[in-house]
């Protein structure tokens, strides 16, 4: 049965591999079902009814990519998008009127997506910009290992970055989890970004720093004290959708509509933006993409994100989108949809076992990151950098990416400063209709940015 669903075999992979890989996808982004809680309840919403539509729009939205689209993609709330949900959006206005926003902006994105527009978007983008894309999100995703394993510190008074406390034991276990993977990646031990995270938790355990953590769902705090390992899943009662449009109509919110669309584009710029990236960089490592730079089946990849969107929104998340963590599956050879299919069973298990998956620590996982980004980097030898109006936009997007912190963001310049410079030099058959249309776009967005803060 499984041979039939996703032809395993045509895609040169099995069970057991597809399985692992799966699995070593859920390790490196179980984190969101802490992380994301923890984030959006700033805003007052209830810790646990987060934590379960956490789990719950990342199963339906991974099983969708799993059967529709057939890749080893998950799709899980956003980090970034979360953090404008919070603290930008609501604390602001509330966070209703940002509830709301997500899902309105997941109905524009199934329109999108049904009309093969973000599809268009996909394929007109230059094959150098795609594999520095890819290149540029292994940077980025080894730099996220770095900063959660402590190793590079962030917002320090004297630099924008600087070296972390290697004094500290976490800093050692991270390091050390970096040499294990490396060493079992060297030996072709299959399993080895799994078995590594494995081996460090086990390492941390010994040396008492991590445990099993029981989360207070009231509190979002975590006990030492292990008072069990299974948990009902909190109500999502009062925190969703509906709850958020009550709300609406029963309360006065100072927000004009100007405002509310500005922040509905923001969400969907961005989450299409994250999501093309995400996309364009493991298919890229993956070998998914044909001669031409066109992944096969993008649109069914594009409609299950967006569907996710809707699902999380009407659940009560922030956007869901599709995680750069598939890359670490990737890397162990998940190559169908039956990867995305054991991410979603895991996480639909990590709903009643929240106390345990909570405990894997982040320098378990951040030497994880590190490595898939080694593994992600090596596409930037295919790109052409003879050509100057290839190669440098190709190392603007490369650059941009880890250094603002976004993924969209190295994409914006690295679109804006290709169309400059092939207009610049004379080659503007180089340049098609839809790159014209997202320079343009992108400069309408920098221009919202500069005056209104969006």
């Amino acid at each position: 049965m499984l041979e039939r669903l996703f032809k395993l075999e045509k895609n040169k992979t099995n069970v057991s591999t597809e399985i692992l890989a799966g699995t070593t996808t859920f390790m490196t982004m179980a984190y969101i079902l802490i992380v994301n809680p923890n984030i959006l309840s700033v805003t007052g919403m209830d810790w646990g009814a987060v934590f379960t539509a956490t789990a719950i729009s990342t199963v339906i939205s991974t099983l969708m990519m799993a059967f529709y689209a057939k890749y080893p993609f998950a799709v899980a709330p956003g980090m970034g998008l979360n953090a404008f949900f919070a603290y930008t959006v609501g604390l602001v206005w509330g966070w209703q009127i940002a509830l709301i926003a997500v899902f309105i902006e997941g109905i524009l994105f199934i329109f999108m997506s049904f009309f093969k527009i973000r599809e268009a978007i996909f394929e007109a983008i230059p094959k150098n910009l795609k594999l520095a894309v890819s290149a540029g999100i292994g940077l980025f995703i080894a730099f996220i290992g770095l900063v959660n394993g402590g190793l590079v510190v962030m917002n320090v008074p004297a630099a924008p970055v600087t070296i972390g406390d290697v004094s500290s034991l976490t800093v050692a276990l991270m390091l050390m989890g970096t040499v294990i993977t490396i060493v079992l990646l060297s030996l072709k031990v299959r399993g080895a970004l799994l078995f590594s995270i494995l081996i460090t938790w086990i390492i941390g355990i010994i040396l008492q720093l991590a445990g099993i953590y029981v989360v207070d769902y009231d509190s979002g705090m975590f006990s030492l004290i292990p008072e069990g390992i299974f948990s009902a899943p909190p109500s999502i009662a009062g925190n969703n959708i509906l709850s958020a449009f009550s709300h609406v109509q029963s309360e006065s919110f100072n927000i004009d509509l100007f405002t509310f669309v500005t922040i509905v584009f923001a969400f969907l710029f961005v989450d299409v933006f994250d999501t093309i990236g995400t996309v364009i960089g493991v298919s890229e490592k993956a070998g998914f993409a044909d001669k031409s730079g066109k992944l096969p089946r993008i649109k069914e990849v594009l409609m299950s994100d967006a569907v996710g969107t809707v699902v999380g929104a009407g659940l009560g998340t922030s956007t869901t989108t599709t995680y750069i963590e598939s890359a670490a599956g990737v890397a162990e050879g998940g190559r169908t949809g039956l990867t995305a299919l054991t991410v979603a069973v895991l996480f639909g298990i990590a709903l009643f076992f929240s106390p345990i998956f909570a405990a894997i620590p982040v320098f378990a996982t951040a030497p994880t990151l590190v490595i898939v980004g080694f593994l992600m980097m090596q596409n930037v030898v295919k790109i052409d950098f003879s050509d100057l109006t290839e190669g440098i936009p190709a190392f603007i997007a490369i650059i941009m990416m880890p250094l603002t912190y976004n993924i969209a963001e190295g994409i914006i310049f690295g679109v804006l400063s290709y169309v400059i410079l092939k207009l610049a030099t004379g080659k503007h058959k180089d340049i098609s209709i839809m790159m014209y249309i997202l320079a343009l776009l992108f400069v309408l967005r920098i221009i919202s940015q500069a005056f209104f803060g969006y």
